[in-house]
């Protein structure tokens, strides 16, 4: 019995499976010519393929301004089809203890290099480690990441990506040639998710295009994993619409904020506490709120600059607290919300005063 697939069968497998790709990865730039807007980076990989030679790499910056995929887009212009053979790629928040970097990343980099060429592509004698999220790494494994570095530079090149440069200890960041990644400008962004629409058959308008570049706010990651949650809520050929992206979104609606100003002009505390209870059991993500009622806050042409400064560093300690300590998020809100009752509440005495 012949339990294999015909050539046509194995062509239809194949197009199924991708298919079924997140568009994250589907429309992820396979070369250096289709990463965005990072030009200072980009240009120094074209350098260093041309010339064969690259340094030691970090990428820093936002998430989803394309870090990993230009590392990936280069990998694949310096090896081709030897690329599974001569880069590997870890998650350092994932693991991110000394005995990762002691064992996996030393191991790999002391390994020999093979002479294989692919034509059409350099293949220098030396490997590629990327360790993503390397922020997260512990000062003993970013300390042993330093010797590794340092004793198998000939053989291997390492791309350390992560949000926060400043978490990279020093002795590691001043081995790299790094860069900074930008946010995706609104121009790109319309032209990436056009041509993504195009090639999906998708109805999108320029208004839903414009609600999916506010909600992801520079991060294309976030804008495509978007615009594909967006499209499982409807049938083939109709229309996304902007309610569509907000409801696939985490997305904090800006009557929420009016809220909430409105509500700590009241003379009633009760009623503050009640609209932190009632944010909490709608689902609304403290964190986003406080990140627009800063916004708001710093507009508000009603509350003196004095209340404002309060405002803004009672949120700034709820926040450090929520992220770092742990914090319960409502009772932060509750405080972030009284510190601003209080304020235009001793506003109102001031005039009362006057």
């Amino acid at each position: 019995m012949f339990f294999g697939l015909q050539r046509g069968q194995k062509k239809e497998a194949g197009e199924s499976v991708k298919r079924r790709q997140p568009w994250v990865d589907k429309y992820r730039p396979k070369v250096l010519d289709d990463v965005a807007h990072q030009e200072e980076a980009v240009s120094a990989l074209r350098q260093g393929i041309k010339s064969g030679n690259l340094n030691h790499l970090l990428f820093y910056g936002p998430p989803g301004t394309g870090k990993t995929s230009t590392i990936l887009a280069a990998a694949f212009e310096l090896y081709g089809p030897l690329k599974k053979d001569r880069l590997l790629e870890l998650n350092a928040s994932d693991e991110r203890g000394i005995n990762i970097i002691r064992h996996k990343v030393k191991g790999f980099a002391k390994g020999a290099v093979g002479n294989r060429k692919v034509e059409g592509h350099p293949c220098p004698p030396y490997k590629i480690i990327i360790l993503d999220e390397c922020d997260s790494m512990t000062g003993q494994a970013q300390a042993a990441l330093r010797r590794t570095m340092e004793e198998y530079s000939k053989t291997t090149r390492f791309c350390l990506i992560c949000n926060y440069v400043t978490r990279i200890i020093p002795p590691v960041a001043s081995r790299c040639a790094k860069f900074r990644f930008r946010l995706v400008p609104e121009e790109a962004m319309v032209k990436k998710l056009r041509e993504i629409c195009d090639k999906e058959k998708l109805n999108v308008s320029k208004e839903t295009c414009q609600s999916l570049i506010e909600v992801a706010r520079g991060d294309m990651r976030k804008c495509i994993n978007l615009l594909q949650s967006a499209k499982q809520l409807k049938t083939d050929g109709e229309a996304i619409t902007v309610d569509d992206v907000f409801r696939v979104s985490v997305y904090i609606p800006d009557d929420v904020i009016q809220q909430v100003v409105a509500v700590c002009q009241q003379p009633q505390f009760q009623e503050v506490l009640d609209l932190a209870e009632n944010i909490v059991l709608d689902g609304h993500p403290i964190s986003l709120l406080f990140e627009k009622l800063v916004a708001s806050v710093s507009a508000l042409p009603n509350l003196t600059d004095l209340g404002k400064a309060k405002t803004l560093l009672s949120i700034s300690k709820a926040e450090s607290a929520l992220q770092i300590q742990g914090a319960d998020g409502k009772l932060q809100l509750q405080k972030v919300l009284g510190v601003l009752a209080t304020q235009f509440k001793e506003q109102l005495k001031d005039i009362d005063m006057t």
